[in-house]
């Protein structure tokens, strides 16, 4: 499942937005084991469980855009639209975090 968030700032300062928006997530929904391992600078392997199923894909920051690719596995695709909205909520919440300089 791809889908890209529109950023609006330079590809460092997305990065930033981004990292902080995942540590934020991290601790607020800790119970889900998120993780997050930057294989380039601009490229992170990602990965969480939930009810004994992890998901896991990549996150790439670009110039204008923040990518994802996740992994759904057949049974949780009805909730991708569901999951995508909080991701893209969570990630617009940094990025306006950024933009006010306070990231």
């Amino acid at each position: 499942m791809k889908h890209s968030v529109t950023h609006g700032l330079s590809k460092d300062v997305a990065k930033q937005a981004v990292v902080a928006a995942f540590e934020s997530y991290s601790k607020r929904f800790s119970q889900y084991r998120p993780t997050a391992n930057w294989v380039t600078p601009d490229r992170a392997e990602v990965s969480f469980s939930a009810k004994g199923i992890t998901l896991s894909g990549t996150l790439e920051v670009q110039d204008r855009t923040v990518e994802m690719d996740l992994d759904v596995p057949f049974l949780l695709r009805p909730f991708k639209d569901k999951a995508l909205g909080a991701v893209e909520r969570e990630i617009g919440v940094w990025v306006e975090k950024a933009k006010r300089g306070e990231v």
